[in-house]
């Protein structure tokens, strides 16, 4: 028997350790037991004996997190979200999607197309992270430069409080200017105001049918002048950069080859409205034009669905294949005029520092966010090189601070960024944010150790 019986838990080494950490590998899974409730009630529950006991409570979602925010490595209790997985309601007047917290993004997406609708918000891991964990995060991912974050489509909350209490916050309303909007306090606090047990989620129309243009860049210098003209020409959805080494390391580990021939430094997958294939003709006009002023080497365009889902796989597969190489992460971003100049800076930065690691660049340019993947070095270990990123971040963060941008651009701050919050964020602010939190969690029982 369970003390948090009648509220479903686990106990057992591989249910702790698979529930004890997000994508991150460098803190141990040592939580006392994983709970699983089904209602908005028994999470009520957890947190009022959390708070009468003593312990401590880690929400978890889908875990595909890269900062540490689910990790839960001190003895907390997990609070699993994904038994609360129904869809409650499907508004298509909204139109929007009322559901549980642990419903996954992809069924969120399916669920909606099914009924006719779109939820643009979309990312690698969409199919395996949850609706609660995505709004924790705000998650952005690869078509933010049209749809923009999470938090442009949460019209409403559950949410339980560190004290139990209830808060439904703004009711699914489009409308609703009484006050402070509690809702957007929510959205990307990583869990330490409250545990999300519900959200409504506005959709939106079908986009028309989109054509992707894969092509390879002559240098760093020439990707913000061909991002302008094939924005300017064309009606992007997507716009998203990766360099040469990421193209190696996807063949790597898909045995697949890479369509365009030679070898270029950078290369984008640009995504663009194309019903009919009318755009075709104009988008090939603008790649001429570009490969003409010296701008683009290389490119092709699908011809169909098929084939621009094999384009995407380009850039979409990126993290998975240097996974292996407990790769360490910087996302980072600054205004989209900036982004070469610091990405150049950035990377001269890397190669003074540490000349033995291989850095891979990706990231989402048209909203001036870049990921930079350390990898760790075959005969390294994970608690030294874990251990040399954290020595290269404060210079790394310098820098972000002298470009005025954010040392978490969407993966949110966790554990990992924790002691950098000062690099983007003024003293000021962090004060307010301690506030808040007490406010929000009196006894400090929610998500302890992140983000502050």
């Amino acid at each position: 028997m369970s003390r948090f019986d009648p509220i479903e838990s686990l106990t057992d080494e591989a249910s702790l350790l698979h529930y004890g950490r997000d994508w991150t590998r460098f803190w141990p899974a040592r939580p006392e037991a994983v709970v699983f409730p089904r209602s908005t009630e028994e999470v009520v529950e957890l947190v009022h004996m959390a708070r009468r006991d003593g312990f401590k409570l880690v929400p978890s979602g889908g875990r595909t997190g890269l900062s540490g925010g689910a990790v839960a490595s001190q003895g907390e209790v997990v609070v699993s979200l994904e038994k609360m997985r129904e869809v409650l309601e499907l508004d298509a007047s909204g139109p929007s999607l009322s559901a549980g917290a642990g419903l996954p993004v992809g069924e969120l997406q399916r669920r909606a197309a099914e009924a006719g609708f779109y939820y643009p918000v979309d990312w690698a891991a969409a199919a395996s992270s949850q609706l609660g964990g995505s709004i924790a995060t705000n998650a952005g991912g690869i078509r933010v430069l049209r749809y923009g974050m999470t938090r442009d489509w949460v019209q409403g909350l559950t949410v339980v409080t560190g004290t139990g209490e209830v808060l439904e916050l703004n009711r699914g309303l489009v409308k609703n200017n009484t006050g402070l909007d509690l809702r957007h306090l929510m959205i990307g606090s990583e869990g330490i105001l409250g545990i999300i047990t519900e959200a409504t989620m506005a959709l939106t129309e079908p986009p028309p049918e989109q054509s992707v243009l894969l092509v390879g860049f002559t240098g760093l210098s020439s990707i913000m002048p061909a991002f302008a003209e094939l924005r300017a020409g064309l009606t992007l959805s997507a716009f998203e950069f990766f360099d040469r080494r990421s193209i190696d390391h996807v063949a790597s580990a898909t045995g697949e080859e890479f369509p365009l021939d030679g070898e270029c430094p950078y290369y984008a997958v640009v995504e663009f409205d194309d019903p009919g294939q009318a755009s075709q003709e104009r988008a090939l006009a603008l790649f001429e034009r570009l490969v003409e002023a010296g701008h683009l080497a290389d490119g092709t365009i699908s011809q169909s669905l098929t084939q621009a889902g094999e384009l995407w796989r380009w850039r979409e597969a990126i993290s998975e294949s240097i996974s292996p190489r407990t790769p360490y992460k910087n996302d980072l971003s600054v205004r989209v005029s900036r982004v070469p100049d610091f990405l150049l800076a950035l990377d001269r930065l890397v190669s003074e520092r540490y000349p033995e690691f291989e850095v891979v660049w990706f990231g989402h340019i048209g909203d001036g966010n870049l990921h930079m993947n350390v990898l760790r070095p075959d005969d390294w270990s994970i608690e030294d090189f874990h251990a040399a990123g954290r020595k290269l971040s404060p210079h790394v963060f310098e820098l972000v601070r002298q470009f005025e941008g954010s040392v978490s651009a969407e993966h949110g701050v966790g554990l990992l960024k924790r002691e950098d919050l000062h690099y983007s964020r003024s003293k000021a602010e962090i004060d307010l944010m301690r506030q808040i939190k007490a406010a929000f969690d009196p006894d400090g029982i929610l998500n302890p150790g992140k983000v502050l």
